[in-house]
């Protein structure tokens, strides 16, 4: 399981721009996003790209 903190997020467009983001580098991972903490966990794939995936659409990313 990762856990990621992510600045930027706002509203739930935001959940599921990150949501979309995560599921195009890795379709089976599971995503969660509290969108009041800025926390998004994921169970599922590499990190580097799940980070990455993250930052390219458009949000800070950093560990949690």
């Amino acid at each position: 399981m990762m856990n990621f903190q992510v600045e930027g997020m706002s509203c739930g467009h935001c959940v599921q721009s990150v949501t979309k983001a995560v599921h195009a580098v890795e379709p089976k991972a599971k995503v969660a996003v509290d969108l009041a903490s800025g926390r998004v966990t994921v169970e599922g794939g590499e990190r580097e790209a799940v980070a990455q995936a993250i930052k390219d659409a458009g949000y800070s990313v950093a560990a949690a």
